[in-house]
């Protein structure tokens, strides 16, 4: 019998782009991502295997602090609210597009806020971190909106 190798990488990108009225106003440009250990196991092992208390990806965080350890479940410096995602993938695709807008409508920032972070939730609240990183940090005032389009692949 012939050995087979076969490996398997994931790999997260995300941007941001900070919009007010129909101008673009901050482009994060694409980032990679950081998935984190309660992100492998209970996102992708226990999804994969059907083991109580997986967790999928349904909302994304936005934040003002560092990078994401490894070992993080929570975003850190969260602004106020959540955004959920919309997510797409085609039956021929290795791929997971998530989209999301934050909407200055929705209040998600109280106050003019330096963004630097970004982490995907399982939950609107609380909930586990499953992947996130920073990027250069951008201010946001509260009448702009942030569009989020974050993709997971398989390689």
């Amino acid at each position: 019998m012939a050995k087979t190798k076969e490996g398997l990488k994931v790999k997260g990108a995300y941007r941001l782009q900070i919009v007010e009225g129909d101008k673009i106003v901050g482009d994060s440009g694409w980032h990679e991502n950081q998935i984190t250990n309660l992100g492998f196991n209970q996102y992708l092992v226990s999804t994969l295997g059907a083991i109580a208390g997986s967790k999928q990806v349904s909302h994304i965080a936005l934040g003002t602090g560092g990078v994401p350890n490894a070992t993080d479940t929570t975003l850190a410096g969260e602004v106020q609210k959540r955004a959920a995602l919309t997510a797409a993938t085609s039956s021929t695709s290795k791929a997971l597009q998530c989209t999301a807008t934050f909407n200055s409508s929705d209040s998600f920032v109280t106050a003019t806020a330096n963004l630097s972070n970004i982490g995907l939730f399982n939950t609107s609240s609380g909930g586990t971190l499953f992947a996130g990183n920073t990027y250069s940090s951008s201010s946001c005032a509260t009448n702009q909106n942030v569009n989020v389009t974050y993709t997971i692949s398989f390689a």
